[in-house]
């Protein structure tokens, strides 16, 4: 498909995104479409439709333990802003950091569910927390990572990450809804919710990282998503079975030492990975400070409007004073400018469609 040539006051009277209310790069010729019922930008499809489901589930616990509700949320205020400062380079559009988050919430709760609650019923619970439950869980966590990038909002390896991180933080509340019932029922809620929530809140974004990673590096060396993120799956799949097992053989055991070895190996994992991640993020920021002159060059845009960019803490300290009804707009120029960057600084032969898309919503941030 390809986009029209020429650039237009206005970009969507030259192109629209859709795909199950996706984005798909489509030529624009008529307003037929114009009237047809749409979802909101944070919604799609196979999350209103697995939501139903997973609304039922979570007003049942929220019913008979209320306190599982709100100990659930805890792990929101740790890891939310954790995965906001890391996307400040080049800030994603919070409908599509919702929709991750809803599809975590939604898609992947109610699938992993029915499938582990079938192969646990047939097989045995331990083979359905160590074999069932890393497979099927991580699966359906990456199908929501492959989600944004056909809603065309993954531009990079950090991207991917981003998108991991909520679409695993979506799904790891609502599991914590489901733990959490079951421990207070049984009088262990405390202890529960200080290994869940206090001590290894960041567990599921950790293994879902690494099927973000791997998807993030294919979009930006613009590789085909499968099979190249196979193995980021597969890592994502292993490290869960890892953490699952353990915690497995310390309850058939009754040995604490295997969870203390778990949790401190888990640490471990989590410190390297906060320390990659913090050196990807300063990297990020490094490239786009260097290409800022480029692009003020190729679009025209005034040392003004580029002085407010070229400095992170000046970044921080404008957006800070604008209202907050301006912000939004604010970020959708600093992400136009970023993706742009990123765009640029791709090797390889060069894709005139995604350009053409970035630069309309340059022009569109800057209207």
């Amino acid at each position: 498909m390809q986009a029209s040539s020429g650039w237009y006051p206005d970009p969507y009277a030259q192109a629209k995104f859709r795909w199950w209310n996706g984005t798909v790069w489509t030529h624009h010729t008529d307003n037929t479409d114009a009237d047809k019922p749409r979802l909101p930008a944070w919604l799609s499809l196979p999350v209103l439709i697995a939501g139903v489901f997973a609304a039922m589930i979570v007003t049942f616990l929220a019913i008979s333990s209320p306190i599982s509700i709100l100990l659930g949320l805890v792990p929101l205020f740790l890891v939310g802003p954790a995965l906001i400062w890391l996307d400040r380079v080049e800030p994603e559009p919070w409908s599509e950091r919702i929709h991750a988050f809803l599809w975590g919430t939604t898609v992947a709760v109610v699938v992993s569910i029915v499938v582990n609650s079938i192969v646990g019923a047939m097989y045995g619970e331990t083979v359905g927390a160590v074999v069932s439950a890393p497979i099927i869980e991580e699966a359906s966590k990456a199908v929501g990572i492959y989600w944004a990038i056909r809603r065309r909002a993954l531009d990079g390896v950090m991207d991917g990450v981003i998108y991991a991180g909520w679409v695993a933080l979506g799904f790891a509340i609502v599991e914590d809804f489901l733990y959490f019932a079951t421990a207070d029922e049984s009088g262990f809620l405390m202890g529960t919710f200080i290994v869940r929530a206090l001590l290894t809140p960041f567990a599921h974004p950790l293994f879902t990282a690494w099927a973000g990673l791997a998807m993030g590096l294919a979009v930006s060396r613009k590789k085909k998503i499968l099979p190249y993120s196979l193995w980021g799956v597969a890592l994502a799949m292993a490290t869960h079975a890892a953490w699952n097992g353990s915690l497995t053989l310390a309850d058939s055991s009754g040995e604490n030492m295997v969870i203390v070895v778990a949790a401190g190996l888990f640490v471990l994992l989590f410190i390297a990975a906060i320390t990659t991640l913090v050196k990807v993020r300063k990297h990020q920021a490094k490239r786009f400070f260097e290409l800022l002159p480029f692009l003020a060059d190729q679009y025209k845009i005034s040392q003004a409007e580029l002085s407010i960019f070229t400095d992170w803490r000046n970044t921080l300290r404008a957006r800070k004073q604008l209202p907050k009804a301006d912000r939004e707009k604010f970020d959708r120029l600093h992400r136009a400018l970023a993706r742009l960057a990123l765009f640029h600084h791709h090797p390889g032969e060069s894709d005139p469609v995604t350009l053409k898309r970035l630069e309309a919503q340059l022009y569109e941030a800057r209207s």
